[in-house]
């Protein structure tokens, strides 16, 4: 967790920052800038406002602003953007030329090009660029980590389901459910996708996404993104081990801490330079990596059905 004492010196600098969309998660990171986590890393980060395509003033005490005022204005240092996938790229794009550092929601874009275009962006502009992935942040996600800790996989399968997304909006599946790969390459090491397929019912406005990898190792994962009218959100894990076999989350403690406000400090630790070069270096790998991978999966789950003759 985050050490309240700043390497013994304490740092006075401010970031001022904007919100970019309104949304759920726009509103929660409103909430968590407004309020930030006593002594943490976020005290740094100062709320000057909120840019949204609709008119809504003022949110609790943040007043709305244009998108030219936060690009233009000299006392914005960052802008957080919650906006809907599909239009992460060109708004992250947009903050970045006009030098401004970014926090956005994951994912960062819907293809990897454009992800790899967007950081070396940031790095050309000595520019913090931090993707949101709280999945990693969980109690549960934790426990799990330390539960597969040392362990040969044999197999494994990570299911998920959940309702219905407007993939207009949030992209195709193995992006908007990215968070899972993140998982099991932060789980498993890097993988390689050996096939893909999904199935579409329009009519049901059912979508399964079967996606098969092999580890380092040549060991077998399933990452299986099923959504449609109703379904729960929720995951399912079968890892088979060595040792045996992994089929429910182990017991995990409620955290003080809320996952967008543990994501904030880390934006803030990056922001004041606390963050290590090993750190960001590994994290970058992974977001790309993830991304790369999502793009692939894609590819195999779009090419028309090959015909033997």
């Amino acid at each position: 967790m985050f050490h309240a004492a700043f390497g013994g010196k304490k740092s006075s600098k401010m970031f001022g920052t904007v919100v970019v969309g309104v949304g759920i998660a726009g509103l929660a990171r409103i909430r968590d800038l407004m309020n930030p986590m006593p002594s943490s890393p976020s005290e740094h980060l100062k709320l000057l406002g909120f840019v949204s395509r609709r008119s809504f003033g003022n949110i609790n005490e943040a007043k709305q602003i244009s998108l030219e005022d936060a690009l233009r204005s000299k006392e914005v240092h960052a802008a957080f953007i919650s906006t809907e996938n599909r239009s992460h790229e060109e708004t992250i794009r947009m903050f970045l030329e006009a030098g401004k550092h970014v926090l956005v929601e994951y994912p960062m874009a819907l293809s990897a090009k454009a992800a790899h275009e967007l950081w070396e962006m940031a790095e050309q502009k000595d520019k913090v660029l931090h993707v949101e992935h709280i999945e990693l942040l969980t109690e549960e996600y934790k426990q799990l980590k330390k539960e597969v800790a040392g362990k040969d996989l044999v197999k494994g399968t990570l299911h998920f389901t959940g309702s219905v997304l407007d993939e207009n909006k949030s992209g195709f599946p193995a992006f908007s459910g990215i968070a899972r790969l993140t998982w099991l390459i932060d789980l498993f090491g890097d993988l390689t996708v050996t096939s893909a397929t999904r199935e579409k019912q329009k009519d049901k406005n059912y979508s399964r996404m079967t996606v098969h990898f092999q580890t380092a190792n040549k060991k077998p994962l399933t990452w299986i993104e099923e959504r449609g009218p109703g379904m729960r959100r929720e995951k399912k894990i079968n890892f088979c081990f060595t040792s045996g076999c992994l089929e429910n989350f182990p017991e995990a403690p409620r955290s003080s801490v809320g996952l967008f406000m543990q994501d904030q400090n880390l934006f803030a630790k990056k922001l004041l330079g606390q963050v290590s070069k090993e750190e960001l270096a590994a994290e970058k790998w992974r977001i790309l990596r993830c991304l790369d991978l999502a793009e692939v999966i894609q590819q195999y789950c779009e090419e028309p059905e090959k015909i033997y003759s």
